[in-house]
């Protein structure tokens, strides 16, 4: 739907079609990652391709196959075959209590650029992080992951999403 001045909305069709897309698509990254073994890195530009030649059909056989999971390798909600996704409660990482323990289960920004630091800095959808210090300078967070210490930018922790008690 176009209004003038006001832009496009999608319709109930619009919207039904958009899930479905994203429904493929994650699907595809998680079979991909989890049964051929492709890094996160890669798996969405190869979903890219599989998410337009997959029938309503495949894809509910595909879910099944995959034991209908929740989310993505990237942490993303995967709609279920009627449209309706998990919700849970996560914040940003740069919002994370000084010494709570949490666990990454979210990257929001998902560009070869960041994930390749990300794996770099041994952090991943699962990993416990717990942070240590703030640094007023530039925002940057110190880390504890394991028995090891990790800094990170506030531009990194603002697209990492964790989950804590």
């Amino acid at each position: 739907n176009y209004t003038p001045y006001y832009g496009f909305s999608l319709s109930n069709e619009g919207r039904r079609t958009a899930i479905f897309i994203i429904r493929r698509h994650r699907l595809w990254e998680f079979f991909l990652s989890q049964k051929l073994g492709f890094s996160w890195e890669e798996v969405h530009h190869l979903a890219e391709d599989l998410e337009h030649v997959s029938s309503k059909k495949l894809i509910d056989r595909l879910d099944e196959y995959l034991g209908f999971p929740s989310y993505d390798p990237h942490g993303d909600p995967i709609p279920d075959s009627k449209g309706k996704m998990a919700a849970r409660n996560n914040l940003p990482l740069v919002e994370l209590p000084k010494n709570k323990q949490a666990e990454v289960c979210q990257v929001t920004n998902q560009s070869a650029e960041m994930l390749e630091l990300l794996k770099h800095k041994n952090i991943g959808i699962g990993t416990r992080v717990e942070v240590k210090k703030h640094f007023p300078f530039d925002q940057s967070l110190e880390l504890k992951i394991k028995t090891k210490t990790v800094t990170i930018s506030e531009q990194l922790a603002k697209n990492i999403f964790v989950t804590y008690e």
